[in-house]
């Protein structure tokens, strides 16, 4: 039996620890006893993606989509593919190690993702990112924490309060949308969205990209109510 490898272990600023496992091919970061991504499901990430595009492809003549986390680059490698050579794709990652193992033995999965001519990476909170910007972002997707309800880190929790949801709604161009990726469903958040002042469209994705495993939630909240 192939048993599961350490490979690195990396801290959350004021959060918990984070830990790097392989697994023959795949790989896995967890956090205690909770596994937080995995190799082997990506479908909700890569909805989270292409699904904002469909919303939002047309609106804009160079679209700008700011990605808060990298996790294992699914949701990044998706909008790569459906986004047009001139878009722009801004993506925000808190912890310098999650960069490192993309670059490091995960590299064979990033297909150098990275390093594509439309990305810039940003190290440091997107809340702040976000606060500081005015009709900036036709989308904004967020994969930070495990959703709305913060596991990983507390501060995680401003992202998705009344505050943060009214600095992502100043943060959208007109016809923008704020993409939300949740390991399950939250209705204090999806009302929370409402009275902010969105046009909340909420759904159930697989988090296989064949249609299998757990459903998880993606609400797309569209600026314009």
């Amino acid at each position: 039996m192939i048993q599961r490898e350490l490979l690195d272990t990396a801290w959350i600023p004021d959060g918990e620890k984070l830990e790097l496992f392989r697994h023959d091919q795949d790989f896995m970061i967890v956090l205690g006893h909770n596994e937080l991504m995995s190799s082997r499901k990506w479908g909700s990430e890569e909805a989270l993606a292409t699904m904002a595009w469909d919303r939002i492809k047309g609106s804009s003549k160079r679209p700008h989509m700011l990605i808060g986390g990298y996790g294992m680059g699914f949701t990044l490698r998706a909008a790569l593919k459906v986004l047009p050579a001139d878009a722009r794709v801004t993506v925000v990652e808190l912890v310098p190690e999650i960069i490192e193992w993309a670059r490091g033995p995960m590299a064979h999965m990033t297909q150098d993702c990275l390093e594509d001519p439309r990305v810039t990476l940003l190290m440091g909170d997107v809340a702040t990112v976000i606060g500081s910007g005015l009709g900036d972002y036709d989308a904004i997707l967020l994969d930070v924490d495990n959703g709305p309800d913060g596991l990983v880190r507390e501060d995680n929790n401003v992202i998705y309060s009344k505050a943060g949801l009214r600095a992502a709604k100043r943060a959208l161009t007109t016809d923008g949308v704020l993409a939300v990726w949740s390991a399950g469903p939250d209705p204090a958040f999806t009302r929370r969205l409402e009275n902010a002042g969105f046009a909340v469209d909420e759904r159930k994705v697989a988090a296989r990209s064949n249609g299998k495993g757990p459903k998880h939630v993606i609400w797309f909240a569209s600026a314009r109510e």
